[in-house]
């Protein structure tokens, strides 16, 4: 890795570190801050923030988890309230400047577009979260869609979801599969870790 650039891993005032798989990859400009934890084969691209560091009343930092196969694009930002966590299940794309904040579950297979917001809400697996929607307060069962500029808050939002088609199904698995060629493109390039 060229020496003048390098990701910045940072602890947390509890002394955690994140700890990072070595099959995956994280862009020189990533932070990563505190009690992360990056799962193998995961590509973390430019100026992405990750960061669990706020402490909890029992003195406790819970972790932002990012699970194996997935990947945090340009910008995107991962944080939790204290005592709270972000987990990030299997192969799911957080998408450019997305932000996810937790309390909040992510599970296999989701997706979460541009500019998204998820916050205090639980993704079922394979949901699609198009760009600039809002899911907040809520739980979303497994293969919904929340479209483009939604606001969904309410179970009554959820309610009103549709399930993801084949073609946007085959969209992600593409989006994943591309970021996968990116991880393996970028080891070659750089070796493992970045």
């Amino acid at each position: 890795m060229n020496d003048v650039f390098h990701t910045l891993l940072q602890p947390d005032p509890k002394g955690h570190v994140p700890l990072v798989d070595t099959t995956s990859w994280l862009h020189p400009t990533a932070q990563l801050i505190g009690n992360v934890r990056i799962g193998r084969d995961v590509l973390v691209c430019a100026n992405a923030i990750l960061r669990a560091d706020e402490t909890a009343p029992d003195g406790s930092v819970s972790p932002v988890e990012i699970g194996p196969g997935g990947n945090v694009q340009d910008a995107v930002i991962v944080h939790a309230l204290a005592g709270s966590s972000v987990a990030v299940g299997a192969g799911v794309s957080l998408a450019h400047g997305c932000v996810v904040h937790g309390p909040c579950t992510v599970s296999d297979g989701c997706f979460v577009g541009f500019r998204a917001v998820v916050f205090k809400a639980d993704l079922g697996e394979g949901v699609m979260v198009s760009a600039g929607a809002v899911v907040q307060d809520v739980v979303v069962p497994a293969g919904l869609h929340v479209p483009p500029g939604a606001a969904v808050t309410t179970e009554a939002d959820v309610a009103a979801l549709r399930k993801v088609t084949a073609e946007e199904r085959a969209l992600l698995d593409a989006i994943a599969a591309e970021n996968q060629e990116l991880l393996a493109g970028y080891r070659r390039l750089f070796g493992p870790g970045g």
